[in-house]
């Protein structure tokens, strides 16, 4: 017989301690042979990324010995961080940025000298080129003394660790790729003001015995079309993902050097945002049949495709929700990092032969029974303008504990980064941390959001902080109105634009009672002043031009706004952030606390854009639970170390 207690107070086995227990994320995946290579990035160890190898017999090693950290920093948000080719592992690492090879049983050995600055020389998105013993490379050269660094696609010889450059000229470049016979070189590149969402080119150019390229051509793409992926066929034909009917679709250039779609056009996407290098959705089994995910307004299905007859085929997997990571395959298998609702995102390995899958490592070691999950159920909503916004809906669930008759729950809205990301419904432990205490969830896919076709993605140009906050508050009220939640106990969290989207709902209406800004937004002027090249010029399509368009910039800066705050706010940030810097949050809780309104602020050392550290995740969901239960007046089941909450009076 489930006890009856208020909404927050339910006692829950997934505690924070819990979530981060044994608990890894993902980065790329590589197939060499029969091995199988996989990046993890581990709280427990700080932080740090190792790249753990797989044998054909099942045995799993870690390949990274300390105090190998495997992370690049171009862009920043970096990944494509190592590449593997006949058992010798690339990779860059972290703290001085330098590249290294590993023969498998073997120590890493540094190929590029160490820069004079640490740092200073960036490199991602690997191809070996056996044939000319080098690898191919983005390129970022922070020693050049010019207001940016310099992006280029260079090659790294094994021999000596020399650096040439191949292709140089625009500001991004991204995943060069080799043809089979490594004849021609295909590679992406776009300029400021556009983001790779935006619009991007496809290039293909001859390379040379000696390695040089010829002149290019330019296969698709421009600064109205979005190109994703490019990727060489066992035949030689290029394909890619373009957005030119509104949806990431597949396309190929045939011999010709025409370019005609795989299958018809589909209202669904083969392809995520450029936020990170090797973020591949497709791969080869044979010239005939690629393995693919698909986004179906966000949600993913894997599918195999008939190059031929443009046919798909659903495999039905129960692991399907593809996440950050890549997907990789070769004749016989197909490697993917996915989850579902029920299940965490897990290295999944799909073999070919007969379509069974295996679970080869998951996110998290911590398995907690289904009568403590919320499966998150799909909404469309009426939102302004008479269109429709897109979310997924939690409603508080545990087994032991059932409402006081006629209580509805509290609701925290969560409003995804990016802002051109997406969320997904892979089991979130995170979340349900909040559903089995008796807290709704709501998270949004607002206007902007990838999933939903180009015309939804462009829905957020030029109205950052506009469309993104009135998407977040009609989801809460399309709840309210239901008669899900309780109206006058809605929160709203999120973490850099997501955060920013928090502060801005807070400081431009009055609909939410609570809000939590993790690394967010709180000067828009200031962010376009002083952050990192990749997004220097994003701003650009969300606000508008700087300095040109400064009015509005500081219209939508909730930190110039802070009279129409009306809410407690709690901050979390870290110290070494250099893509949102700690600045603006010191400044929004300083402006706050001289309103008189209940704020806390939590920094934490060593932590970046992000937190990557156990004890820091620990605190920050368990801080901003205690916040909540003081501001709501919730008791709380689980002992929570307090939260120093400034102007509280209850």
């Amino acid at each position: 017989m489930p006890t009856t207690a208020p909404y927050g107070s339910w006692k829950s086995p997934i505690t924070s301690e819990s979530i981060v227990a044994e608990a890894v994320g993902f980065g790329g995946v590589a197939l060499d042979g029969g091995d199988i290579y996989w990046l993890e990035s581990r709280p427990s160890e700080g932080g740090r990324r190792v790249i753990v190898r797989r044998a054909p017999n099942g045995d799993t090693e870690d390949m990274t010995p300390r105090p190998f950290n495997v992370r690049t920093r171009v862009h920043e948000y970096g990944e494509g961080d190592f590449a593997v080719s006949d058992g010798v592992i690339y990779f860059t690492n972290f703290e001085d940025q330098r590249l290294y090879r590993q023969p498998v049983g073997g120590e890493p050995q540094p190929v590029t000298a160490e820069p004079s600055l640490a740092g200073g020389l960036r490199y991602a998105d690997f191809v070996v080129d056996t044939a000319r013993n080098r690898l191919v490379c983005v390129h970022e050269d922070h020693t050049a003394g010019g207001h940016e660094p310099v992006n280029t696609l260079a090659a790294v010889s094994l021999a000596d660790g020399a650096i040439t450059t191949l292709v140089s000229g625009s500001d991004f470049y991204a995943a060069p790729r080799l043809s089979p016979d490594g004849s021609q070189l295909a590679w992406l590149s776009w300029d400021h003001p556009n983001m790779p969402w935006d619009g991007t080119e496809l290039w293909v150019a001859p390379v040379s015995g000696d390695g040089h390229l010829g002149v290019p051509a330019l296969v698709a793409g421009g600064p109205a079309e979005s190109i994703l992926q490019p990727e060489w066929a066992p035949d030689g034909r290029l394909y890619f993902a373009s957005d030119r009917t509104n949806w990431w679709n597949l396309y190929r250039r045939n011999g010709d050097g025409q370019v005609e779609p795989v299958t018809a056009p589909l209202d669904r996407e083969f392809g995520k945002p450029h936020w990170v290098f090797g973020m591949g959705t497709y791969g080869f089994v044979s010239a005939h049949r690629i393995i693919c995910g698909i986004n179906n307004r966000g949600s993913w299905s894997i599918c195999s495709l008939d190059t031929g007859t443009g046919q798909l085929e659903d495999l039905d997997l129960p692991q399907a929700e593809l996440g950050r990571t890549d997907l990789k395959v070769d004749s016989g298998q197909a490697v993917f990092a996915a989850g579902s609702p029920s299940q965490p995102v897990s290295i999944q390995r799909l073999d070919l032969a007969d379509n069974s899958v295996a679970s080869l490592r998951r996110a998290s070691a911590t398995r907690v029974d289904a009568g403590y999950l919320s499966t998150p159920r799909a909404i469309e909503f009426p939102t302004e303008n008479g269109l429709t916004a897109h979310a997924f809906y939690y409603p508080p669930r545990n087994q032991d504990y059932a409402a006081p008759e006629g209580e509805k729950p509290p609701l925290l809205v969560k409003s995804h980064g990016g802002p051109t990301a997406a969320t997904s419904v892979s089991l979130s432990l995170s979340i349900q941390y909040w559903t089995s205490r008796g807290i709704g969830v709501l998270d949004v896919n607002y206007g902007g959001s990838t999933g939903y076709g180009r015309e939804y993605r462009d829905r957020l140009k030029g109205q950052w902080g506009i469309v993104d906050v009135d998407d977040c508050i009609n989801g809460a009220r399309h709840l309210v109105e239901r008669g899900d939640v309780d109206g006058s106990r809605l929160a709203i969290d999120g973490g850099s634009a997501g955060g920013y989207t928090t502060l801005a709902a807070l400081a431009f209406r009055d609909v939410f009672q609570a809000g939590a800004s993790h690394y967010g937004v709180s000067d828009l002027a200031a962010l376009a002043q002083d952050t990192h090249k990749f997004e220097s010029r994003y701003l650009d399509s969300l606000i508008g031009p700087y300095p040109e368009r400064q009015d509005l910039y500081e219209a939508r800066s909730p930190i110039y706004h802070t009279g129409g705050l009306s809410c407690p706010l709690i901050l979390f940030q870290g110290l070494e952030d250099r893509i949102v810097p700690p600045s603006q949050a010191e400044l929004m809780f300083e402006a706050v606390r001289a309103k008189g309104l209940p704020c806390a602020y939590i920094p934490f050392e060593g932590e970046q854009h992000g937190f990557r550290r156990a004890g820091n995740i620990r605190r920050a969901l368990d801080g901003e639970l205690y916040f909540y239960s003081r501001v709501f007046g919730f008791e709380l089941a689980d002992d929570v170390e307090p939260v120093d909450i400034e102007n509280l009076q209850l």
